[in-house]
């Protein structure tokens, strides 16, 4: 992991309150794995003094590119916007440890809401190359915001949409879903990012059915590399709790470990 300046191809908005980005990253010598991220330096002002974590949309390998999709909410993401074609990012990364993926696993359900559905994007990426199957739920505030529904379907993902718009986002709905796919599909493994809720949702479901999971916890983060332990969560080893960094240990983690409070 290094910093790097990187030229800005596109960076768009794609909807009310989202934006698009992609950047050429033919210097970038690393593999970058799904659920890795990248710290983003979001201006050359003062303020804001941190760089803000971005998890990896797409990773282009033909083209050299890598994409992020980024919602916008405070001053950081506010400035990433004024940001034009042509001119740099700079980026540090790519940081953390990714999703895991088994040959064995010939279907797999994602289950994302909001700016957590573009960190399973990248791994249904993976998942294709790997003639893998994802079932995917997708589960956002409106129907504008879910941008990444036709990415996952264009890499072969069966995607299922819940949003509060339609009144269709709530759990108790999302569980009867995963249920009937449970039955229609040998789902081997499941994933999930965006929602406490629907990870803690997920946690159950994989208990119950005795497969793997796993989770990309999002958090803010000062340092990114593991130095200042702003981002601590908990995992369970049998009767003993054990507290880690999520940019360093994570932010993938075995779902059925994390105590999702």
């Amino acid at each position: 992991m290094k910093i790097y300046k990187l030229p800005i191809i596109s960076n768009q908005q794609v909807s009310d309150r989202y934006w698009h980005m992609k950047v050429e990253a033919s210097e970038i010598n690393e593999v970058i794995k799904p659920g890795q991220f990248f710290n983003v330096k979001c201006s050359d002002e003062t303020f804001p003094f941190l760089r803000r974590p971005f998890s990896i949309y797409r990773i282009n390998q033909d083209e050299q590119t890598i994409e992020f999709l980024y919602l916008v909410k405070g001053l950081g993401t506010n400035r990433l916007t004024g940001l034009k074609a042509g001119e740099w990012i700079d980026v540090f990364g790519p940081l953390g440890v990714g999703f895991k993926l088994k040959k064995d696993w010939d279907t797999i359900l994602l289950l994302a809401r909001g700016v957590g559905i573009a960190t399973l994007a990248a791994l249904s990426q993976e998942a294709a190359k790997q003639n893998i199957k994802c079932i995917a739920i997708l589960s956002a505030r409106t129907n504008n915001d879910l941008l990444a529904t036709e990415t996952l379907q264009g890499f072969g993902a069966e995607v299922y949409k819940v949003t509060e718009e339609d009144g269709t986002s709530d759990v108790e709905n999302v569980e009867k879903m995963i249920l009937k796919l449970f039955e229609k599909h040998h789902i081997k493994a499941g994933f999930t990012c965006g929602s406490k809720r629907l990870s803690r949702l997920l946690q159950k479901i994989t208990r119950e059915k005795g497969i793997p999971g796993q989770i990309a916890l999002e958090e803010h983060m000062g340092c990114a590399m593991g130095v200042c332990y702003a981002c601590v969560c908990d995992l369970k080893y049998d009767d003993n709790i054990e507290s880690v960094r999520i940019c360093r240990e994570g932010p993938v983690f075995d779902l059925d470990k994390v105590v999702l409070s």
